[in-house]
Formats: C-alpha cells, sequence, structure tokens
C-alpha cells in the first residue's frame, strides 16, 4: 500500500511539472510568436497571440506594454489605453508606458482633461499610493520595535547610564502613528481604485435616473474612476471630476 503511494505521489508531482513546463513553454513560443508578427508589421496577429498570454492575467507590464503598441498601431486607442494603463498599473515606473499613454491619449478626440488639484492634495495622493501600503507598514512596524527597545532601555536604565531623553518616545509614537494613518489610506486606496477606460466613441454619460438626456458624450479612450456598479451601470468620475452613469458594457476594467 505504502509503495502504491508513493508511485501517486511521483506521478502526481510529475505531472504537474510537465504542466508547469509546457505552460512556460507556451507563453515564451507565443511571446516569440507575437515579437515577429509585430516586427513584420503583421499587428493582428501580434495581438492574437499576445492576447493569448494575457488571457492568463499574468503580472508582465512589459507584455501589456506590447499590446498597447499593438494596438495603437492598429488605430485601436481605447485598447491601447487599456493596455497602457495596465502595464503602469503593475508598475508605475515604466516610462515607455507612459510616454506612449500620452502619446495615445494625444489622438483622443475631446480629451477630458485633468483637474489640477492643490499642491497639498497630490502630495497626500503621492503619500499614500496603492503600491505604498506594505512599505508604510513595514515602516510603522520598525518604529513600534523602537518603542518596545526605548521602552525596555528606560526601563532597566541603570544609575549613571547614558540618558534618553522623554520627549524621543512621545517623538516616536507620533510617527508611528503617521505611518499607521498612511498605510491604512493606502490599503484603503488599494481596495478602491478600480478604474475602467470608455471603448466606444460618444459614450453617453447619465444622471442617476439613467434615462432622459446624456448628460454628455464621453470620447473613446477615457480613463474614468469606478465609485460604484447596479444593475449593468457603474457611476464614474470623469478625469475633470464630473460625475455620473455608464453602461458597464461600454466599459473596460484596467
Amino acid at each position: 500500500m505504502r509503495n502504491l503511494l508513493l508511485i501517486f505521489v511521483v506521478l502526481f508531482t510529475g505531472t504537474l511539472h510537465s504542466l508547469a513546463t509546457v505552460e512556460t513553454v507556451d507563453h515564451n513560443l507565443l511571446w516569440q510568436k507575437g515579437n515577429e508578427f509585430y516586427e513584420q508589421k503583421q499587428y493582428d496577429s501580434a495581438a492574437y497571440y499576445f492576447e493569448q498570454i494575457a488571457a492568463t492575467k499574468p503580472q508582465n507590464a512589459d507584455l501589456y506594454y506590447n499590446l498597447g503598441n499593438t494596438y495603437y498601431r492598429l488605430n485601436k486607442i481605447a485598447l491601447a489605453v487599456l493596455n497602457y494603463e495596465r502595464a503602469l498599473q503593475i508598475n508605475p515606473e515604466h516610462k515607455e508606458a507612459k510616454d506612449n499613454l500620452t502619446l495615445a491619449q494625444s489622438r483622443i478626440s475631446n480629451h477630458i482633461q485633468p483637474a489640477n488639484d492643490i499642491f497639498f492634495i497630490k502630495w497626500w495622493q503621492t503619500l499614500t499610493q496603492p503600491k505604498s501600503a506594505t512599505a508604510w507598514a513595514m515602516w510603522a512596524l520598525a518604529v513600534f520595535c523602537l518603542i518596545i527597545v526605548l521602552m525596555l532601555l528606560r526601563r532597566f536604565q541603570k544609575p549613571g547610564g547614558i540618558h534618553l531623553p522623554i520627549q524621543l518616545q512621545g517623538i516616536l509614537v507620533f510617527v508611528f502613528v503617521c505611518l499607521l494613518i498612511f498605510s491604512f489610506t493606502s490599503a484603503n486606496r488599494n481596495t478602491q481604485n478600480a478604474s475602467g477606460v470608455v471603448m466606444e466613441a460618444d459614450t453617453p454619460l447619465m444622471n442617476n435616473d439613467q434615462k432622459g438626456k446624456p448628460l454628455a458624450l464621453i470620447p473613446e479612450g477615457t480613463v474614468v474612476k469606478i465609485v460604484s456598479e447596479k444593475s449593468g451601470w457603474a457611476e464614474v468620475r470623469l478625469p475633470d471630476g464630473r460625475t455620473g452613469w455608464l453602461q458597464e458594457s461600454l466599459l473596460s476594467k484596467i
């Protein structure tokens, strides 16, 4: 019985290894074919192979960057914007994706310019970017450990030893609380950071009742923040701060 179990474990492990190997080989092959077709300016074929990889939702900024370039060449601006945004969501420092996103958005008719925030709002948003939540949490943990060490040193401090100012502990507690606030805010933005790209030209922005005359016609390729979703509709915030409702079928989530 033990031998049968051992054989089963070996076969099962080998099967998983084989599947993983096949998947890696397939991805490499698809990547190679996509690049080859792109270099040959056969952009439809290149998009097909890149999309095969993207269907597995890999955390690969370069893949979405390549897809953005491919759709840009095909003059499918909304899909180009969508994939550049996905690349930047994975790697916000991807300079080429940033530059090409700006280039793609320059081709959007009646492009909605983002509202200019007050400087301290920009500062706060930079500090509490979703990607920063873990870093702030680690800093908060480090400061908390330092507070504990300081308390122990003060508790077991010998007469005539190094004098530690009492204000230092209060300063560290203040810093700890600030770091916690940054971490919680960043984590909260991470869970509420749903965005989408308008995929159809002149998409109607509706009021709360989703009836009557549209509030505005939104250009294809516009990036919107998704506030809430209800019965096939999404409440969105436009780059200039306006809000309204769009049909979810006309949006692609980033």
